[in-house]
């Protein structure tokens, strides 16, 4: 039986480019639960596993700030 594969060569847009997907899959499955009227999202829901997916992407995800001199965002 293979193996899984350990090392994947993503770049940073084709890692918006599913990012973006995952949000607007994950806003259609919200939209569709208001739709029915549910009030309770259950935990095998699929918006839920997207959040969470979503969630571990942001973490491993390191921002630039300068070592030197006046930080601004924006």
């Amino acid at each position: 039986m293979p193996a899984y594969n350990t090392s994947f060569e993503l770049s940073v847009e084709d890692l918006e480019l599913i990012e973006d997907a995952l949000l607007k899959n994950k806003l259609s499955l919200t939209q569709k639960q208001l739709k029915e009227n549910k009030s309770e999202v259950p935990q095998d829901c699929g918006a839920r596993r997207i959040h969470d997916l979503l969630g571990r992407l942001h973490n491993q995800k390191q921002f630039f700030r300068p070592r030197q001199g006046v930080f601004v965002s924006g």
